[in-house]
């Protein structure tokens, strides 16, 4: 899709109800594919899964591409589309787009999923150490020089963290899946995704409490990247309506865990 602003690639299948799909940091719409929801949603429902911008196939164009302005892309994409008010579906960092899709565009939005996600600001050292490539000057310098390359080394500890305590799904990595992740221009949005992080939920946490729309929090037992107490069930309070489902086993890849 052209949209003002930015170019959205998109994958989309299925017939019904529409859904969309807002994945990861470091990810792309094809994670969906490869867990299997994307097309067990398909057999019922409109399934829209988007390249959120700056990964997979979706440029990143200059600005500051905050939950927010994401959110507003996202709003245009929703009307460009003729989605009515989907159910949106985000994991990890796509959930907090969502919330603040349904927060700041609450006509665009007619149920929340919320899987995994980080919903409460907090110090983190991995968030300041992998921020280093959203500095200016620095930044650029570092995601075509070594940061590729101290990021291949990472990535296969990283994959088996957000999994864990569940193996890592045979050839996640493999063929050109790898090649994408460790593009510059993607190393690049991942820290300014990383490095905004706690301002964009800072804003929105005071809000929560004004949804009324339905909303499901999803988090694994054992996620070992975003912390269940501090996050999906601290959400759950601040949400009262809303519905919490704790995956047995499971960590932060739920959206693999419960899609087979």
């Amino acid at each position: 899709m052209e949209l003002a602003g930015a170019r959205l690639h998109l994958l989309e299948a299925g017939a019904g109800p529409p859904v969309l799909l807002l994945h990861g940091n470091g990810a792309s719409a094809e994670d969906f594919v490869a867990g299997g929801l994307f097309h067990r949603l398909a057999r019922r429902h409109r399934v829209i899964a988007v390249d959120r911008p700056g990964f997979g196939h979706s440029p990143r164009p200059p600005g500051a591409w905050t939950a927010g302005a994401q959110a507003d892309l996202l709003a245009q994409a929703i009307a460009g589309l003729g989605l009515g008010r989907p159910l949106v579906l985000g994991h990890s960092w796509g959930a907090t787009v969502a919330l603040a899709l349904a927060l700041d565009h609450p006509e665009a939005v007619g149920r929340l999923v919320l899987v995994s996600g980080y919903y409460y600001p907090q110090a983190r050292a991995d968030i300041a150490a992998f921020s280093l490539p959203a500095l200016p000057v620095l930044g650029p310098l570092l995601c075509h020089t070594v940061w590729p390359m101290a990021a291949a080394r990472l990535l296969p500890h990283l994959v088996k963290r957000v999994f864990a305590p569940r193996p890592v799904p045979p050839g996640f990595l493999a063929g050109s899946a790898a090649a994408m992740l460790l593009r510059p221009s993607h190393l690049r949005a991942v820290a300014e995704d990383t490095a905004s992080l706690n301002a964009a939920v800072a804003a929105m946490a005071g809000r929560y409490s004004a949804l009324t729309l339905p909303v499901a929090i999803v988090t694994g037992d054992d996620d070992r990247v975003v912390d269940p107490a501090r996050h999906a069930r601290r959400l759950h309070r601040d949400i009262p309506h809303s519905h919490l489902l704790v995956c047995p086993q499971t960590g932060h890849m739920a959206h693999y865990r419960r899609a087979r």
